[in-house]
C-alpha cells in the first residue's frame, strides 16, 4: 500500500513539475526580442527619378488632424498582383514610402493589412490593393483611406452650400491676381501674358522657401510675397521700362509678355520638374464646423488673408498719396508728367505692388492646392475673365467680377435640371466663361465699366 501512494505521490510531482511554470532561474534571462520600433526607419528617402510614394495619414474620423501610420508593409508589382515584385518597403515615422519603378505603366501597390496598428482599420471596403498608371516622370502618389467617414449622399443644399464656400476662396484667390493685373493694365496699358507664370512664382518660391530652405508655411509665404515684390520692380526696370522708353506699341509689348511667358514656364518646368509637390505643411486637415459651414483651418487663413489684404490695398489706393498718384496716371500719364509727378516711379510701384498681390494669390493657391509649373497659366484665362467681367482697369470691378467667376466655377458642377449637370465637373471652368460671354453681350463695358466711345 504504501509502495503505491509512494509511487502515486512521485507521479502527482512529476506531473506539475512537467506542466508547471519555467524554473527561476530561466525566469531571470529571458530570451530577448527585438523592439517594434526598430524596425520602423525614422524617415525613407525619396527615390530620384521615377517611383511610386505612398503617404499613409489616419483621418481619424475628421476628428483632429491626420496622424502618421508607421510600420505598415507596402509592395508594388507590375502589372498585376502576379506580376514581377520591384520593391516592398515598410513606412517610415512619417507614414511614408518611396519605391523605384523603371518607367511608365501599370503597377499595383498591395498594402500588408496584417502589418496595420491595433486599432487603426482601411475606410470602406477595406481594398489593400491600387492599380496605377505611372505617367509621371517624378512621383506618382498613391493613397489608402484610413479612418475616413462614411456618410450617406449628401444633400443639394450641402452641396450648394460647399461650393458656395469653395467658389467663394477660389474667388479671393482669383481676386487677388486679377487685382494685381488690373494695376498694371490700368496704368500701363499692356496685357500681360505672362501674368499667369507672376501666379507660379508664388507658388513656387514658397516651395523653395519650405521644403527647400526649411522654413515654416507661413514665413515661406512671406518671403515669397517679397520675392515676388522684388521681381516685379526687376521686370519694370530690365524690360518694361526700356521697351516704354522706346515707344514700342502695346500690340508689340503684348507679344512680348506672350514670348516671356514661354520662357518662365520652361524655367519653372527646368528647375521644378513636371510632377506635382506640396509644402510639408497642411497637406490634409480635418474640418471645423462653423454653424452649417465646415472649414480647414488653412480654409480659414486663406479667407482672412485674402480679405484684409483686398480691404488694405483697396483703402491705401483710395486715402494715400502713391494710390491717388497710381490713379491719376491711370487716367492721364502725360498730364500727369506735366503736372511734375515721377511717371515711372508710379509704375515701378505698381509693378511692386502689382507682382506682390499676384505671388500672395500664388502663395495661397499652393497652400489650397498643390504646387505644379503650370498652376498660374491654368487659371490665367480665369483671371482675365474676371478683369474682363467686372470692367477693364476698374479695381472694384475686379474684385466683384472674381467673385462671379470663383462662385461659378464651383456652383455650376452642382447646378442640375432634370436631373442632368449642365456643366460636368470636368469642364466647370466653361461655366464662368458662359457667363461672362452673356452679361458681355448685354453689357459691354462690363459690371463696373463705364461705356466709352472708342475711334
Amino acid at each position: 500500500m504504501r509502495m503505491r501512494l509512494a509511487a502515486l505521490l512521485a507521479a502527482v510531482v512529476g506531473v506539475s513539475i512537467f506542466l508547471g511554470p519555467a524554473p527561476a532561474m530561466a525566469e531571470a534571462t529571458p530570451t530577448p526580442t527585438p523592439s517594434a520600433d526598430a524596425a520602423i526607419p525614422d524617415q525613407n528617402p525619396i527615390v530620384e527619378g521615377q517611383n511610386i510614394t505612398v503617404s499613409l495619414r489616419d483621418l481619424n474620423g475628421g476628428k483632429g488632424e491626420p496622424t502618421a501610420v508607421p510600420g505598415v508593409t507596402l509592395t508594388v508589382f507590375a502589372d498585376s498582383k502576379d506580376g514581377e515584385e520591384l520593391g516592398t518597403q515598410v513606412t517610415d515615422k512619417l507614414g511614408r514610402v518611396s519605391i523605384a519603378i523603371p518607367s511608365n505603366g501599370t503597377y499595383v501597390v498591395v498594402l500588408d493589412p496584417d502589418s496595420l496598428p491595433d486599432g487603426v482599420k482601411l475606410s470602406g471596403k477595406g481594398e489593400t490593393a491600387k492599380t496605377i498608371t505611372a505617367r509621371l516622370g517624378g512621383s506618382n502618389f498613391v493613397q489608402f483611406q484610413i479612418g475616413a467617414v462614411v456618410t450617406k449622399a449628401a444633400s443639394f443644399s450641402s452641396k450648394m452650400t460647399d461650393a458656395t464656400t469653395s467658389g467663394l476662396k477660389y474667388g479671393l484667390i482669383i481676386a487677388l491676381a486679377a487685382l494685381g493685373l488690373s494695376l498694371i493694365f490700368g496704368t500701363t496699358g499692356l496685357t500681360n501674358f505672362a501674368h499667369g507664370e507672376l501666379i507660379t512664382f508664388g507658388g513656387i518660391m514658397t516651395l523653395a522657401f519650405n521644403r527647400g530652405l526649411g522654413f515654416p508655411v507661413i514665413v515661406a509665404g512671406i518671403l515669397a510675397v517679397i520675392a515676388s515684390a522684388l521681381f516685379g520692380f526687376l521686370q519694370d526696370r530690365g524690360l518694361w521700362r526700356p521697351l516704354r522708353n522706346r515707344g514700342t506699341g502695346l500690340i508689340a509689348m503684348m507679344i512680348v509678355s506672350i514670348g516671356f511667358a514661354l520662357l518662365l514656364r520652361s524655367i519653372y518646368q527646368y528647375t521644378v520638374g513636371s510632377s506635382t509637390e506640396t509644402l510639408s505643411q497642411y497637406v490634409a486637415q480635418g474640418r471645423t464646423d462653423y454653424g452649417p459651414i465646415a472649414l480647414s483651418d488653412k480654409e480659414v487663413a486663406i479667407f482672412g488673408i485674402s480679405i484684409v489684404t483686398l480691404v488694405v490695398t483697396c483703402i491705401a489706393l483710395m486715402r494715400t498719396r502713391l494710390g491717388k498718384a497710381m490713379r491719376a496716371v491711370s487716367d492721364n500719364p502725360a498730364l500727369s508728367a506735366s503736372s511734375g509727378m515721377r511717371v515711372d516711379g508710379v509704375i515701378s510701384a505698381v509693378w511692386i505692388l502689382g507682382t506682390a498681390l499676384t505671388g500672395l494669390s500664388g502663395v495661397l493657391l499652393a497652400v489650397n492646392q498643390q504646387v505644379n509649373f503650370q498652376m498660374g497659366f491654368k487659371i490665367l484665362l480665369l483671371v482675365f475673365a474676371a478683369v474682363t467681367l467686372g470692367g477693364l482697369g476698374t479695381i472694384w470691378g475686379a474684385l466683384l467680377g472674381s467673385l462671379v467667376i470663383g462662385l461659378m466655377v464651383e456652383v455650376a458642377p452642382v447646378l442640375t435640371i432634370g436631373g442632368w449637370h449642365p456643366v460636368p465637373a470636368s469642364i466647370k471652368d466653361v461655366g464662368a466663361l458662359l457667363v461672362m460671354i452673356l452679361i458681355l453681350l448685354v453689357r459691354p463695358q462690363g459690371i463696373l465699366g463705364k461705356a466709352q466711345r472708342i475711334g
